[in-house]
């Protein structure tokens, strides 16, 4: 017999129970990813981003010059001469054309012939004036001594007043025909047309040998740009987004003459006159532009885009998940998370980090932050009550933290009744205001106006409930809304970058 040992078997006993163990684990492994995937295939999503966010307010409207004038005549006549043409360049004082000045010449003349007349009549009424003179002091010599009758002496003085009265109305005509020849020698000077401003002749409405009649109103002769390196375009807005124009917001705009060029320009004006077609409402924009270059020319028709809000580096989500509204809202919304002592996790977006953050960039001083800090721990107790208030199934006191009803909540997403939302929003804005009085009695009067602003964009800030998709589930957040250029929006609120909010559901694979 052998002596050689027998070979060990318990190993290989083992080795199918490894085998199985594998297989089971991966089988598992598989199963739970296969359902983790499938529950996020399930959601469409879209991710939280961080970018900028520019909002434009279009229009048409078209350029003219800064300055227009345009360049009558004050007398009727024939258009002898026509110096200037269009596009020509001119002085102030520049002779434009010349009107026939006979007839004025004329006129002239015969004035000074009824003058030299007038003073002829006025020289022999003196010589009669004199006479009537010395004959009345004869007669009151005689009349006193009782050489000649009273009747005598009352004769001679009617004879002297009539005498001056015919020396005064010869004084009379001679201001009169020296007045009407001046009037014929202005009217002269006018036969003149001069420019009365530096400026670029854009159109001439006469020709030589026309005929002006200037009877009820000027004619218009030419029209003058006074000065075409600085325009302006008038811009048509319209009535909804006529509120978030101001001045000195920036312009940039496209004309068809130049499709490869953008211009910009400058908000100078917004003006109050409104204009109504077709029961359309537009209130005119006045838009300046530096046309040093000399590329635009006046009527051109341009496409104009005013930036109303220029939001850089936020955080920004797409229009799609402010949309989203799923059936179980209800659900998603009681399975919010909760804090170590049973109270719900608080949600984003919340007045009191926006109005903190508002404070801080107002560079308060010691008494100033004083008089914030004990306003915002009154809010925070007020937001406390209204939790246990909540918790305890009692009604929410004034004051209280989180939106209202109908404002963006869990279920609503801000579709109530927006009457019923700017009156909640309203009761909202006297509860802060009497909240933060004496926080506002010690600002000055810069501080006291941008935080008036502050205060009522921040409360009347539309909040929206948004679903977050997390390890397969949807968990409910509520977000405050900022700007939007109508794909993108910003947001503001319990949101990371990189978050997924779900924006529908994709349908089931068969």
């Amino acid at each position: 017999m052998s002596n050689r040992p027998k070979p060990r078997r318990g190993l290989p006993r083992f080795v199918p129970l490894i085998v199985v163990a594998a297989v089971v684990a991966g089988g598992l492994w598989f199963w739970f990813q296969r359902g983790a995937s499938g529950a996020e295939d399930a959601w469409r999503t879209t991710p939280v981003e961080r970018g900028d966010i520019r909002v434009v307010i279009s229009a048409t409207g078209t350029l003219s010059a800064t300055s227009t004038v345009t360049v009558g005549s004050q007398i009727s006549g024939l258009i002898t001469e026509v110096l200037v043409d269009f596009n020509d360049t001119v002085a102030q004082g520049q002779v434009l054309a010349r009107i026939d000045p006979a007839t004025y010449q004329a006129q002239i003349e015969q004035g000074a012939a009824q003058v030299s007349s007038a003073r002829a009549s006025l020289a022999q009424a003196q010589a009669s004036l004199r006479n009537a003179e010395l004959d009345y002091a004869r007669k009151s010599d005689l009349v006193e001594q009782q050489l000649i009758a009273r009747s005598d002496v009352d004769l001679a003085r009617a004879t002297l007043d009539q005498a001056r009265a015919q020396a005064a109305s010869a004084q009379a005509q001679i201001t009169q025909q020296t007045a009407s020849t001046q009037t014929s020698r202005i009217n002269l000077e006018r036969t003149v047309i001069r420019s009365p401003v530096d400026g670029t002749i854009l159109t001439r409405s006469i020709e030589p040998g026309q005929t002006v009649a200037a009877s009820l109103q000027a004619p218009e002769l030419f029209t003058i740009a006074e000065d075409l390196s600085k325009m302006r375009i008038e811009l048509a807005v319209d009535e909804a987004d006529i509120g978030q124009v101001r001045e000195g917001q920036s312009v940039s705009f496209t004309a068809d003459a130049f499709n490869d060029r953008r211009f910009q320009g400058t908000v100078e004006q917004v003006r109050l006159a409104a204009t109504t077609t077709n029961n359309v409402v537009t209130y005119p924009v006045v838009v300046s532009v530096d046309n040093a270059d000399g590329t635009l020319l006046p009527g051109l028709t341009v496409n104009a885009e005013i930036e109303v809000s220029n939001r850089a580096d936020v955080l920004r989500i797409a229009n799609a998940a402010l949309r989203y509204r799923p059936a179980d809202a209800d659900q998603i919304a009681a399975a919010a998370p909760t804090g170590a002592e049973g109270e719900r996790a608080p949600r984003g977006g919340g007045l009191i980090d926006d109005l903190s953050a508002a404070a801080e960039a107002m560079d308060l001083d010691a008494n100033q932050q004083a008089a914030f800090d004990a306003a915002l721990a009154t809010m925070r107790e007020r937001q406390q009550a209204g939790r246990s208030g909540g918790q305890g199934g009692g009604a929410r006191p004034p004051g209280a933290g989180g939106p209202p009803p109908g404002m963006g909540g869990a279920g609503g997403g801000g579709r109530s009744d927006p009457a019923v939302q700017a009156q909640i929003r309203q009761r909202m804005l006297d509860r802060f205001q009497q909240t933060f009085a004496g926080f506002v009695a010690t600002l000055d009067a810069e501080q006291r106006a941008t935080w008036t602003r502050t205060l009522a964009g921040t409360v009347g800030a539309t909040r929206v409930t948004v679903y977050r998709l997390v390890d397969g589930r949807r968990e409910a957040v509520q977000v405050r809304l900022g700007a939007s250029d109508g794909s993108m929006t910003e947001v503001s609120g319990n949101l990371s970058e990189g978050d997924l909010i779900v924006t529908g559901e994709r349908a089931a694979a068969r």
